[in-house]
């Protein structure tokens, strides 16, 4: 029964401060980009 309060209560915060949520999106989506970058530097570090 917790989570759906905490569920309501952060639908709630966003619905409340949209740009929150395109905040929340770009972190999101820095970070995949910036792991997806980590693992492909990785491969080319040691060189040909």
């Amino acid at each position: 029964m917790s989570e759906n309060t905490t569920d309501s209560r952060l639908a709630q915060f966003l619905y409340d401060h949209p740009r929150m949520m395109g905040v929340l999106f770009t972190l999101l989506l820095l970070s995949q980009v910036g792991m997806a970058a980590a693992a492909d530097s990785g491969s080319t570090v040691g060189g040909a």
